[in-house]
């Protein structure tokens, strides 16, 4: 089954928004009504600081089989940056000190480090739930087809990117073939017990394709299980909707097709209160390939510091669990409609 030929990334191409600050610079050059502080300031909310910590998210690195158009990493098979095995032993060591309870791994194709597999099972030794946020078309190359029976056997939560749940939609934002691929990897998931009742939990992730927000996340679940295996023959757990973040290879997106202003307006003029509440940046750390702390992904593909020990060797838990969390306009993403997270709409 083949997969359409993955398109350069910004890196690779030099492109101008390639570099954190150009990206900030772009978005800051929006007119907009109000700013987040102010709207964060009337909910209450500001400044946004941590409620705990429950989920220490690990981005092992940048290396992708696939160059998604949507992607907020720049993700691709032409990137090298990759966790080493010293940086994974300090985030082990961070959770053997704190009760840090879920250990979200992502990417690139978090997959392709060398060491993932070994992380896996130190983090489940460790009584550890974990996430693999999976690509799904992985698991068909030659390197990787066990990894399905990997997964089941050590008890891992697998969350796949489907962006639509018809193959037009997912190939335009993710590649020719990746929609028949993605099925393919599904019914391999199924086939060792996900999606199956079995304790062994499968999520699909939808994005809008196009400068769209999420539709509702409850009504499109119940739609998707059932077109799902109606016509493909696929079963998972859940759905979790993810509005699409204006940064990296979206805003370059955005900014050619003209959408960029209304979008970043719409995000805007959806601002709810509830969502802001339970943004995921409150309860969550995010780990940078090299081992530098971030509030979450967004903001480490940003560069944008975190309040605290910056590096996961110095992770000090009382530190961590009511700093002060570092916000820009992006952040509109998360705090529109229903809310974005890496869980899914949050109100």
């Amino acid at each position: 089954m083949s997969v359409g030929r993955p398109l350069p990334s910004l890196a690779a191409r030099r492109a101008p928004l390639a570099a954190p600050a150009a990206q900030l610079a772009a978005l800051a050059a929006v007119p907009l009504e109000r700013e987040l502080e102010d709207a964060l300031s009337a909910a209450g909310l500001w400044p946004l600081l941590a409620a705990g910590l429950d989920v220490l998210q690990v981005n092992v690195g940048r290396v992708c089989n696939q160059t998604c158009r949507h992607c907020h990493v720049d993700a691709g098979p032409d990137r090298t940056e990759s966790m080493s095995r010293e940086t994974f032993e300090h985030c082990l060591a961070a959770l053997e000190r704190t009760g840090i309870s879920t250990v979200d791994i992502t990417g690139g194709a978090p997959e392709l480090n060398p060491h993932f597999r070994w992380f896996v099972e130190a983090c489940r030794g460790l009584g550890r739930h974990v996430i693999d946020r999976c690509n799904l078309t992985i698991l068909l190359t030659a390197p990787h087809r066990d990894l399905p029976g990997f997964l089941a056997a050590n008890q891992v939560e697998v969350v796949c990117s489907l962006p639509d749940r018809r193959p037009a939609g997912t190939d335009r934002q993710r590649g020719d073939g990746v929609f028949e691929a993605s099925l393919e990897g599904l019914r391999r998931l199924n086939a060792v017990g996900y999606g199956a009742g079995t304790g062994l939990r499968l999520v699909l992730v939808t994005n809008p394709v196009g400068a769209l927000l999420p539709g509702p996340q409850r009504e499109l679940e119940a739609e998707w299980k059932r077109a799902l295996e109606a016509e493909h023959g696929v079963r998972f757990d859940a759905l979790y909707t993810i509005t699409n973040m204006p940064i990296a290879r979206y805003l370059e997106w955005l900014a050619a097709s003209g959408n960029l202003d209304a979008y970043l307006r719409r995000l805007a003029r959806a601002f709810n209160p509830a969502a802001a509440a339970r943004v995921m940046c409150r309860t969550l750390v995010s780990v940078g390939w090299d081992g530098t702390l971030y509030d979450c992904d967004f903001n480490q593909m940003l560069e944008l510091p975190l309040e605290g020990p910056r590096h996961v060797r110095d992770l000090d838990l009382a530190a961590l669990e009511r700093r002060r969390i570092a916000t820009g306009r992006h952040c509109f993403g998360c705090t529109a409609g229903d809310g974005s997270s890496c869980g899914g709409a949050t109100t």
